[in-house]
């Protein structure tokens, strides 16, 4: 995920503030969430006409894969990206891209999800990817360091309109690999606590991604800048 308005997002010294950057990326994750919860309220429609949960769930957990992994490689490009604005150490570059996403996708797409369904008195199961389909999730997390690599080289990331809908797709691809994730493990009747739902979502997504994209790449190239 790239940066709106070059100006705005060279910080002047990276002053902006993490209240900042959540109040930024907000109006994404709302829409993000929204429309996740679109896709959720069909895959739910479509189980009651002679689909069993079972089956749902095991729809619903293909689904929560395929978002996950697509989601790592926005990250890995996103971290990058920043990075590589203030920091010349593609060593140090390489560990962040590599280190952000495993956490903080992770993070969005599954711990809090879990969490929250078993808040919502849901029997979730423990899932980590990067640990459980490493195979899987490599071919995503090294794409997505290359492109940030390229995108930072060319100056992509200075693109508004590209920019604009970086931000948004990276987030609803979150939101949709967290909603799946409640859906693969039973938890068909959500539209019961939608509002709860809703809500916990945002947050879900709003601050891992925003944290991955901005903040911990700032952190990593301000302690370089300072030496």
């Amino acid at each position: 995920m790239n940066h709106h308005h070059d100006n705005e997002h060279e910080h002047e010294g990276h002053s902006t503030s993490l209240a900042e950057e959540l109040l930024h990326h907000l109006p994404y994750a709302i829409f993000s969430v929204a429309f996740s919860l679109i896709l959720l309220s069909l895959i739910t429609h479509v189980s009651s006409y002679g689909i069993d949960a079972a089956e749902t769930a095991e729809k619903a957990d293909s689904l929560f894969h395929n978002f996950h992994f697509l989601h790592i490689i926005f990250a890995a490009t996103g971290t990058m990206i920043t990075f590589l604005r203030f920091s010349h150490s593609y060593l140090k570059g390489l560990l962040v891209g590599i280190f952000s996403p495993a956490v903080f996708c992770t993070l969005s797409d599954a711990i809090l999800p879990y969490y929250g369904g078993r808040m919502l008195g849901v029997d979730m199961h423990w899932h980590v990817c990067f640990y459980s389909e490493l195979p899987n999730v490599l071919p995503f997390l090294i794409v997505g360091v290359i492109n940030g690599v390229v995108m930072a080289h060319h100056h992509y990331s200075k693109l508004g309109t590209f920019s604009v809908g970086s931000h948004f797709v990276h987030i609803l691809v979150s939101s949709l690999a967290a909603s799946t994730y409640l859906l693969s493990h039973g938890f068909l009747n959500w539209s019961e606590q939608i509002g709860f739902v809703f809500l916990f979502l945002i947050v879900a997504v709003l601050v891992p991604c925003t944290v991955s994209d901005i903040v911990v790449p700032l952190l990593f190239a301000k302690a370089d800048k300072k030496r």
